[in-house]
């Protein structure tokens, strides 16, 4: 049962209403054809490019006050944007407008024996909550997925990113409204601040899903507290296991790119799992410690260590530890099995890889894990929505629902049947 959650009159009243004007606007949404909303996104995308030096001034100032309370440079990174971020921001709405809308698609017809004819076809999910933290693109990858999709969205973004929010949200609401969709498509509780948030999370019947992005502190927050239907998204304790015929350099450049080309995203590694006898071990390590990664070793690891490097002895709590950062718990297993063993029992069910030459492990490999992206011989980087052409994501599902992994359009509707008869009753 969710938690109870005291969240004081005016605000409930306030994000009602706001939430209500959602509904209105989703409505209007779900009846625009693919053309007005592209019309939008792009509208959109030239005014983020335009008011980029305004964006990028606010974030500074944000980025300045979270600098100075301690916040880690992985979680700054996440944070900043700057005018090349603003314009693959822009890009990424333009990348939106090629893509097929799903609005409307078929999923499946037919007659059925007694004549009546089924269809069934996708439509909005309708009013979409989200919650995330220090992530201001994400405030347009989510505006742009749920404009796309035909749905109107009520957004969190945290008290790290609030003034970068409040004029992202702004420039979005302006151009959808100069399009002549309704400025509501798109709406902040970030006023509010965390009574915006619990606000959320108790409108059950305002709310069709709520979706939280971040760390495993927020998303298992708003997963016991919500009264609203929740997909989680995002928490990554990614692994990647190095096979006893894994080739050393390529695995090296697989795991110094799965670590630190932005390492605090939740499709970093965060757990090296080497196989005894792996000619791979050595090569990979050095690399890491070259590439500034501090390595949390057991004691079978210790022996491929660099002479001269040092590294931290891994803990018992450091193989379910999702980092963030620049750090990177190491195993050695007997072999594949074990190696498979110890994913089940840490993983979060996001991305986990195996590198190898061996066909016959990879098989096994892919067929005994079941986290939503799995790999052969590549980095866990990749489970991204832009990645794997989808335009963008709302986040990315560790759940066996109907979204799972990147979600990106498709996965921001759900179906509905239409039945049509000739005057049809049942026997």
């Amino acid at each position: 049962m969710a938690e109870q959650l005291l969240v004081p009159e005016d605000v409930m009243c306030q994000v009602a209403d706001m939430a209500e004007d959602a509904r209105i606007a989703s409505r209007r949404l779900a009846k625009a054809d693919t053309r007005w909303k592209n019309k939008a996104l792009l509208a959109v995308a030239d005014s983020l490019e335009l008011h980029a030096e305004i964006i990028t001034e606010q974030n500074a100032l944000d980025l300045a006050r979270e600098r100075d309370k301690g916040m880690s440079e992985a979680m700054l990174d996440r944070l900043a944007l700057n005018p090349k971020r603003v314009s693959e921001l822009s890009a990424a709405l333009r990348e939106l407008v090629a893509l097929p809308d799903p609005v409307g698609e078929l999923v499946r017809g037919s007659t059925l024996p007694n004549g009546l004819r089924m269809q069934q076809v996708r439509v909005p999910l309708g009013v979409i909550g989200a919650i995330y933290e220090a992530r201001p693109n994400v405030t347009v990858d989510i505006a742009g997925l749920a404009i796309k999709s035909g749905n109107a969205v009520m957004l969190r973004g945290g008290s790290a990113a609030a003034k970068t929010n409040q004029v992202i949200v702004r420039i979005i609401r302006d151009a959808v409204h100069a399009t002549g969709l309704p400025i509501d498509s798109v709406q902040s509780v970030d006023e509010f601040g965390r009574d915006g948030a619990n606000a959320l999370m108790q409108a059950r019947g305002l709310i069709d899903v709520l979706i939280p992005r971040g760390g495993h502190q927020l998303i298992q927050s708003v997963v016991n507290k919500a009264r609203v239907p929740v997909i989680e998204t995002g928490e990554g304790n990614c692994h990647i296991f190095v096979d006893v015929s894994a080739d050393p350099a390529q695995s090296a450049e697989i795991l110094v790119n799965a670590k630190t080309q932005r390492p605090g995203t939740c499709n970093t590694v965060e757990t090296l799992l080497l196989a005894e006898g792996s000619e791979a071990s050595s090569a990979v390590l050095a690399a890491l410690v070259k590439a500034g990664v501090t390595l949390h070793l057991d004691e079978a690891s210790r022996a491929h260590l660099p002479a001269g490097a040092q590294a931290l002895d891994a803990r018992e709590e450091d193989w379910a530890t999702e980092y963030g950062s620049l750090d990177l718990a190491v195993k050695t297993v007997p072999d594949l099995p074990a190696a498979i063993e110890h994913i089940r029992k840490y993983s979060t069910g996001h991305s986990e890889a195996i590198l190898t030459n061996s066909v016959s492990n990879a098989e096994k490999f892919i067929r005994d894990i079941d986290s939503a992206a799995v790999y052969v011989n590549a980095s866990t980087r990749f489970t991204d929505g832009g990645q794997f052409g989808l335009g963008a994501e709302v986040g990315i599902s560790t759940q066996k629902l109907h979204a799972r992994g990147p979600m990106g359009l498709e996965q921001l509707t759900t179906s509905k049947w239409i039945v049509r008869g000739d005057w049809h009753a049942r026997d």
